[in-house]
């Protein structure tokens, strides 16, 4: 009843109908992902909810000038952070909240930007204090970051990314932690049995939350799964992961406790003693995100060097132009084939307990 209640009130906020039934489509209509990591050109996908993204890398992959740039199904340059709705369903062109998002029954499903397939290493990231925010590879002192590989694990053990339209404020100290936010969109692992690729957009409902202390900072990871997934069928909260994924939940405290030690860092520390919330406490969580979203994008909230560019948001004071927004893309380096990596990034970290 918690997270049922929790939905209709999230709902509510993102102008969601009551009842919206998710039709399935027939197999013909499902396209094959052709959405290949590291490849230049553009690339197209098509998600479950009729919500059409491609890509455009700029750069070489594994290097520092490289950026991954999203277009809407009309080819046009948008944001991943502003201009992609929340929720699925939504009308792409129009600011949320929009009449047509979508839910499965009770379940409302979001739209989330995979950064970081899983098992990679390769730390991927929304640019957010760049125009139209692309993804690049994050930098730290001079060097690309990669995640170390803690055994037994190999790089990230989920698909990694983000919501759109979602911001941890860190002007805002969160009451459950006594910590303010992180300065990023809320953060998603996606639990399910496909590893998708970098830049794909993809259909997910949450399942719970967990709450990650990083450097003193509120860093909320939301747990999801696709619903192209087929295990998603049987998987609706956070206790139906442990029943049907045993031991994923606890790898994935131990993984971002630990993640950060190979690199010189204390172990993390987790909200709540590191239990994870269900699926109503998540619901609250991202409302409160999208929140600090919307006084962000309409400058309402210091966002410092945040960048703010849209195409999409026609009240935001940063909406631009279509000329100006492909200015942006157009000044990127051109796209160059992947290069190598080093043999490094494969090292196995064994650490005592």
């Amino acid at each position: 009843m918690q997270a049922a209640s929790a939905g209709r009130a999230l709902a509510r906020l993102l102008g969601l109908p009551a009842k919206a039934q998710l039709q399935r489509r027939p197999a013909w209509l499902l396209l094959q992902r052709q959405h290949q990591p590291w490849s230049g050109g553009p690339r197209w996908q098509s998600g479950l909810i009729m919500a059409h993204y491609g890509s455009e890398q700029r750069g070489q992959p594994h290097s520092p000038d490289y950026r991954l740039y999203f277009k809407n199904s009309k080819g046009k340059y948008i944001s991943p952070f502003h201009d992609i709705p929340l929720c699925a369903g939504s009308n792409e062109d129009t600011e949320i909240p929009a009449k047509r998002s979508r839910t499965t029954g009770n379940e409302i499903i979001f739209n989330m930007i995979v950064e970081v397939p899983r098992w990679t290493n390769a730390k991927m990231e929304i640019a957010t204090e760049e125009p139209l925010n692309p993804i690049k590879q994050d930098v730290k002192k001079g060097k690309l970051r990669y995640v170390a590989n803690i055994f037994p694990h190999k790089g990230y053990i989920w698909n990694y990314g983000a919501f759109p339209q979602t911001w941890e404020d860190p002007n805002h100290k969160d009451d459950n932690t006594g910590c303010c936010g992180d300065n990023d969109p809320i953060d998603v692992c996606e639990i399910g049995s496909q590893v998708h690729t970098v830049g794909e957009v993809i259909q997910v409902k949450v399942l719970g939350l967990l709450g990650l202390i990083d450097e003193g900072e509120t860093d909320w990871k939301i747990i999801a799964i696709s619903v192209d997934d087929p295990e998603s069928q049987n998987i609706h909260d956070i206790d139906d992961v442990r029943k049907f994924k045993p031991g994923y939940l606890e790898a994935t405290v131990n993984w971002f406790r630990l993640y950060k030690v190979p690199d010189g860092k204390p172990e993390n520390q987790f909200a709540f003693n590191g239990t994870f919330k269900d699926k109503a406490f998540a619901f609250e969580i991202i409302k409160s995100t999208h929140e600090y979203w919307k006084a962000l994008v309409h400058k309402k909230a210091d966002g410092g060097a945040i960048k703010c560019t849209n195409l999409l948001v026609g009240t935001s004071p940063y909406c631009c132009n279509e000329e100006d927004i492909e200015a942006i893309v157009q000044s990127a380096p051109p796209p160059v084939e992947e290069c190598s990596v080093s043999k490094d990034v494969d090292q196995w970290h064994f650490l005592g307990q």
